[in-house]
């Protein structure tokens, strides 16, 4: 478990020589300090050798009295890609089941970005055909004729304008996308891109979507609409600006994606000092469109943080680290070429997010030290993903793992990318079914809060070699239960374990905890894929929707009082200590 995430107990040799009752309990009791770090002891000499049990207990505590951190409430949060508009599943947002799907994640925000931000360009006219992408051209005519003859039907809708599509509709649309698709990703590997036309019709889908989920939407704008002399051009923007604001929509607001990367994509960099004028410039603009004078503002969506990443955020957030609401940066854990499922259980690789935050608030803190950070691109893989790898329950531990490294470090917002259609890193797949990653933030939702407690835990650990680092396989991160979740009082603690390695492990609930009647929701792969399932169980029942507009239902499996948590191999569960008043989570 990373350091940042656990108290250790300062244990004696005694202790690691018996685990009798009588002295747990004394230990356990005793004040723990907040600036201990992780310790480990051999047994006395000639002591008793440890047995079975003593070698896979694990004694676990949680501070009640106080959090250590309090997230936004949109804590987990969503993104959506540009390409949608290029192939054709923006048309398709109004689907009943991808709404109640998005709905089911809320609250959150929906980030419309990525790459082709900064290819967007707004044209405020309705007329979607003339915009269109290329089709199936057997069926292209009918089936342009269906998208609007859906659209006008739509039009006639009050309040949510929610659509059921036909089979044959969606066929040809996965027909269609497929194809462009493989242009998408031409682009992509040769940094070639070309303009997307977002239409007035095409934002009021996307809007509508956001809405009817519960969603606050944030924009991206272009800000490689560029003049002469290097300025940013807002023609475009203002044009949207006030579409928008002429809708009365609610949206909040970011320039451009990655600045760090403008000049290997397009050959004219932007500089920190232009980019933080470029950043006043919309503030400036965003104030003087009424609706929006209040509008949030994020940015500057850095990319990872390396050199010149870095060093672009350190001058704007020098020269602009005031005019936005919270800074914005992106991570990716590995690019689309590995190939294995190892390669997503490196315990090397789920600490380098440690490494990243750490490089982000340093440079943040030194500016503006109560400006909140957003991680506001978070995905297993670069370039799209990997089919049958990073859509599969093995990338879930990158996910689980991100959402509790980045609590405890104090990270406002995380950004999944992307929740349906782009690459292989989806939540959602163009069938509209739930992939393994969509399933655990469904449940990360209905059982984790904002607040985050600090975890302390005591077990046998082997004695670390000099310039050795051990990386810890078992991690456990803690929060007070979601006050969105009334199947538990406030005062409850939700606990959420990921267990990387290939034996089972036991805990044992020590301290405050200790006798607590415990719900467990043990998310494990379904079927005979192993790791590369793309299927999920729920305490060994298959998770899958209902019908278009109903969940499953996520029944937990009550551990009595006192019993020990048995961990199963390469596993992720989640743990509610019901009934605790923990003084922490009752405010």
């Amino acid at each position: 478990m990373p350091k940042t995430s656990a108290r250790v107990f300062p244990w004696s040799s005694l202790w690691l020589a018996s685990l009798a009752t009588l002295v747990v309990q004394s230990v356990l009791s005793s004040s723990y300090s907040s600036s201990s770090s992780s310790t480990y002891q051999r047994p006395a000499a000639g002591g008793k050798r440890p047995g079975f049990m003593e070698r896979t207990l694990i004694l676990l505590d949680v501070n009640t009295r106080s959090p250590i951190r309090v997230l936004n409430d949109n804590f987990l949060s969503l993104q959506l890609d540009p390409s949608i508009i290029k192939d054709g599943w923006l048309d398709f947002l109004s689907s009943k089941r991808l709404v109640t799907l998005a709905r089911g994640l809320s609250p959150a925000f929906l980030r419309f970005g990525g790459k082709r931000t900064d290819f967007l360009q707004f044209n405020n006219q309705k007329n979607l055909a003339k915009f269109r992408g290329p089709g199936p051209d057997y069926y292209l005519k009918n089936y342009e004729d269906d998208i609007v003859r859906s659209d006008i039907a739509l039009d006639k809708q009050k309040g949510c304008k929610l659509a059921n599509h036909p089979d044959i509709m969606l066929e040809l649309q996965r027909e269609k996308a497929a194809t462009t698709q493989l242009v998408l990703l031409k682009e992509q590997l040769s940094n070639i891109y070309s303009n997307i036309t977002i239409t007035a019709r095409s934002l009021d889908k996307l809007y509508n979507f956001a809405d009817c989920a519960g969603l606050h939407l944030i924009l991206g704008l272009n800000s490689l609409h560029r003049n002469p002399d290097n300025s940013w051009n807002t023609s475009s923007t203002l044009s949207l600006l006030k579409y928008s604001a002429g809708k009365k929509y609610n949206i909040s607001w970011e320039l451009g994606n990655e600045p760090n990367t403008y000049r290997s994509m397009v050959g004219r960099a932007v500089n920190s000092t232009q980019l933080a004028q470029d950043y006043t410039k919309l503030r400036t603009l965003l104030q003087s469109v009424r609706y929006y004078h209040r509008a949030h503002l994020y940015g500057p969506n850095a990319g990872r943080p390396r050199k010149n990443a870095i060093l672009l955020l350190d001058g704007f957030m020098k020269n602009a680290g005031s005019v936005v609401d919270a800074v914005t940066w992106q991570h990716y854990y590995m690019d689309g070429r590995v190939n294995k499922v190892e390669d997503f259980l490196k315990t090397r690789l789920l600490d380098t997010l440690t490494e990243q935050i750490n490089k982000v608030t340093k440079v943040v803190n030194t500016h503006t030290p109560d400006k909140k950070v957003w991680l506001g691109g978070l995905g297993p893989a670069w370039a799209g993903g990997i089919n049958n790898l990073s859509d599969t329950y093995a990338a879930s531990f990158l996910w689980a793992n991100t959402l509790g490294m980045a609590a405890v470090q104090g990270i406002d917002v995380v950004l999944r990318h992307s929740f349906f259609d782009y690459g292989y890193t989806h939540l959602v797949d163009q069938h509209f079914n739930p992939l393994p990653d969509y399933w655990f933030s469904l449940v990360f939702k209905r059982l984790v809060g904002p607040r985050v407690l600090a975890v302390r835990v005591a077990g046998l650990q082997r004695k670390p070699q000099p310039g050795r680092v051990i990386r810890d396989k078992l991690r456990i991160y803690a929060h007070c239960t979601s006050y969105y979740n009334h199947n538990y009082v406030r005062g409850s603690i939700t606990i959420y374990i990921i267990n990387l390695h290939r034996s089972r492990k036991k805990i044992k609930l020590a301290g405050t905890l200790r006798n607590k009647t415990v719900h467990q929701y043990l998310l494990q792969p379904y079927g005979t894929d192993g790791l590369k399932a793309k299927y999920v169980q729920l305490n060994g029942e298959r998770l899958l929707m209902v019908d278009n507009e109903t969940f499953p239902e996520l029944k937990p499996k009550t551990l009595r009082a006192g019993r020990t948590i048995a961990m199963p191999p390469m596993t992720i569960g989640f743990y509610v200590i019901k009934n605790i008043n923990a003084y922490a989570c009752r405010r």
